[in-house]
């Protein structure tokens, strides 16, 4: 009348290792969830110091045009993803911090389309003060993250409102824009500003006539590459004469 009972312990032998064995496997994925959380606190939030001034001009150029083609597209995946491109491999942002970077960037462009008035706009404000604290988190330039947050913001207005302005405010603009983050005089990112409201007027121009074209597109990142030729050089010029630019070493 004892027979059953090896069966039963059997069971109950075969119950237990199947929960024992459900229960490490959740340990195991607890461990793994926590390991995979750490890492992306430390590359998110990490103070860096890498160098933001050793970009590829070209690379930028291409990449930017892509982004405006993007944004008046609508195309806000898109954009987001070329956006932490750009800050992955020429800004040299981790991959995490690269992703969350961008979701910054991209949410301020978006909403900044929708606005129509000053303060529309300036509800970007708090997204773009977090997206340049990242830049200033990440780079070794001490920058002033509310004067680069409220500058970047400014040639937005006037490239919106460009008709309310002189012909040459918006490549002022830009490079106010550009000098604020890396710390050089204004005078030096002239030119920057100047190609870079060129390839937008020319962007406009051609928008308004019907459509921009691929070859037009094409001149618009040439436009950019010369650009942002500009600004590296100004950039490294500034950074061997001034002092402007911290002189830490890269990790």
């Amino acid at each position: 009348m004892n027979a059953p009972e090896p069966a039963r312990s059997h069971r109950t032998r075969h119950r237990d290792a199947r929960v024992g064995g459900s229960g490490r496997r959740w340990r195991t994925a607890l461990v793994v969830t926590a390991l995979l959380l750490s890492y992306a606190a430390v590359d998110i939030f990490l103070p860096l110091r890498r160098d933001l001034t050793q970009f590829d001009p070209v690379a930028v150029g291409e990449l930017e045009a892509k982004m405006w083609r993007s944004y008046y597209e609508r195309r806000h995946v898109m954009l987001f993803l070329e956006l932490a491109q750009t800050l992955r491999t020429q800004y040299r942002f981790p991959l995490f911090r690269s992703y969350v970077g961008a979701y910054y960037g991209a949410s301020a462009a978006f909403v900044f389309k929708e606005g129509r008035e000053r303060s529309d706009y300036e509800k970007v404000l708090p997204t773009l003060r977090i997206y340049f604290g990242m830049i200033r988190n990440t780079g070794r330039i001490d920058f002033d993250v509310g004067r680069a947050t409220t500058l970047e913001l400014e040639w937005w207005i006037v490239h919106r409102e460009r008709e309310r302005y002189p012909s040459d405010a918006l490549g002022h603009a830009c490079a106010e824009a550009a000098a604020a983050l890396y710390r050089v005089p204004a005078a030096s990112t002239l030119e920057h500003g100047r190609l870079r409201a060129q390839a937008m007027l020319l962007r406009d121009a051609r928008a308004e006539a019907g459509g921009v074209t691929e070859p037009e597109w094409a001149n618009i990142g040439l436009l950019l590459q010369q650009s942002y030729r500009a600004l590296r050089g100004a950039v490294a010029s500034a950074s061997g004469t001034s002092g402007n630019l911290d002189s830490g070493k890269e990790p």
